[in-house]
């Protein structure tokens, strides 16, 4: 017989520290992403995300989460598709610009429409286009999910993010 332990809260004790979760999320190592979708206005938007996973292999599902004040927000609830763009070692650039208040992230940038129409940027490490199927709201972000129907994968290394700073390969 296992014996549990009963946890009685208070107040004070779940009261979360932000920050300190947010440092605790910081130390999960991750792949950096551009999610991107064509908006009704017929103009690209996109976002750097690291909160991107794969969910399922059959049927081929992922998940990317944006927040719901970011500018971004609106063309992705209203769009039918998104593409994630998985970004290069070579991409920090745009890694950066997409994390920015940049008016037009896309201007002077080579890119190009995908398949489901959303944008695809150039020189990606791997590119999944997806047509959206739910979103869920959780938290102060909405949880887009989207069935893969293309992917495109080419050689290369991955840019990684860790504790609030990007790594190095040696």
């Amino acid at each position: 017989m296992s014996s549990q332990r009963h946890h009685t809260s208070s107040p004070e004790i779940d009261k979360l520290d932000q920050n300190l979760f947010r440092r605790a999320c910081g130390a999960f190592a991750t792949g950096i992403t551009v999610a991107t979708v064509l908006g009704r206005d017929g103009k690209p938007h996109g976002l750097t995300a690291n909160s991107f996973s794969s969910v399922s292999l059959d049927p081929p599902l992922v998940l990317v989460c944006v927040a719901h004040k970011a500018a971004t927000h609106g063309p992705f609830s209203s769009a039918s598709s998104f593409a994630i763009n998985i970004l290069d070692i070579n991409q920090k650039d745009l890694s950066v610009r997409f994390a920015s208040s940049h008016p037009n992230r896309f201007e002077g940038l080579d890119w190009t429409v995908g398949e489901l129409g959303s944008p695809i940027l150039t020189n990606s490490l791997a590119v999944i286009q997806c047509q959206t199927k739910r979103k869920i709201a959780a938290g102060d972000h909405t949880i887009f999910l989207g069935e893969v129907r293309k992917v495109d994968v080419r050689e290369g290394k991955p840019l990684l993010y860790h504790a609030g700073g990007y790594l190095e390969f040696g």
